[in-house]
């Protein structure tokens, strides 16, 4: 028996450890990993390229993103949503213009139907000349012989029925199309194309998105004195505009709409709630004024953000 527990392999009991490093080496199976801080986007970040902002806007939800990223974004969105109407609008055409030639050729056929059918009708002129006795006998030997020519008819029918539908299984067996010759292969429909949705939608929150519902934001930066580029080499670029609290993935912090300024939740819950006034302009605040930023993890568990990632693998059934 070996030192460590763990790779203990003369046990009776298949442990958690051995079942969790055999189904990672077998390919099957669901794997879940906890994400550490590497794998986390700064609070600063963009959602779309995951660098630090240069021009930051945020949506009514809360996610923070490049202004020149998210309008490209959106022109992107409306420039395939209008292909995809232009390519619906053409199918809808196609299938009008079908029904109606449907439609006429079902009233031509109608037509032709309703002519052929008058054209059968014909009338014999009744003879006064003739009595009635006469006509009787003459209608009863003609019904007579009708009776007989109708059986013979009936024989002859069945025997050519019988024969009609052997020759029609034939030939329909024999009309199956040959799927080695291209010009005999049968053809598969076009996929419709389903109306696509107009409104535009936010790429992480999933809600409808509009250009005039971005709010810019107004980082206030730790060292005014420092560029941009020796700026985004610090560890902490940003503080809270009222409080001057260092901002961070670990400290929650809101945007104010009408000054676009980032204050930290405990600022706006100890100072600005009690008034709602914006500190920064003096502007009457609302409660949709007042912005959640959405933050990335710490790499704690007690930061209360789910950083688990999963890679969804196919399950051996016995």
């Amino acid at each position: 028996m070996t030192r460590h527990g763990k790779n203990c392999t003369a046990g009776a009991v298949y442990t958690y450890h051995e079942k969790k490093k055999d189904t990672a080496a077998s390919g099957y199976g669901t794997q879940s990993v906890r994400l550490g801080k590497d794998a986390i986007k700064d609070f600063d970040c963009c959602c779309l390229s995951l660098q630090p902002c240069r021009d930051p806007v945020v949506t009514p939800d809360g996610f923070l993103y490049e202004k020149e990223a998210i309008l490209e974004y959106i022109l992107h969105r409306k420039t395939e949503i209008a292909k995809k109407m232009k390519a619906y609008e053409k199918q809808k055409k196609a299938q009008r213009s079908e029904n109606h030639l449907e439609a006429t050729s079902e009233q031509r056929e109608r037509v032709e139907n309703f002519k052929k059918n008058e054209g059968s009708i014909v009338s014999k002129p009744i003879n006064p000349f003739t009595s009635g006795k006469d006509g009787a006998a003459q209608n009863g030997s003609k019904a007579v012989a009708g009776t007989a020519a109708g059986s013979d008819s009936a024989v002859a029918g069945s025997s050519s029925g019988a024969g009609s539908s052997a020759s029609s299984s034939i030939s329909s067996t024999s009309a199956l199309p040959s799927f080695w010759i291209p010009s005999l292969t049968p053809e598969a429909k076009p996929t419709l194309v389903k109306k696509p949705d107009k409104t535009v939608l936010c790429p992480m929150s999933g809600r409808p998105l509009k250009m005039n519902e971005l709010v810019t934001v107004r980082f206030t930066p730790l060292d005014p004195s420092l560029d941009r580029v020796k700026l985004l080499t610090r560890q902490d670029r940003y503080v809270c505009a009222v409080t001057k609290d260092t901002l961070g993935n670990s400290l929650p912090c809101a945007v104010l709409r009408p000054s676009g300024a980032v204050v930290t939740l405990e600022c706006v819950e100890k100072l600005i709630r009690k008034d709602m006034i914006d500190p920064i302009n003096g502007e009457k605040l609302k409660e949709k004024d007042i912005i959640v930023l959405q933050r990335g993890g710490t790499g704690f568990a007690g930061s209360g953000v789910d950083l688990r990632a999963k890679e969804a693998r196919p399950v051996m059934q016995a």
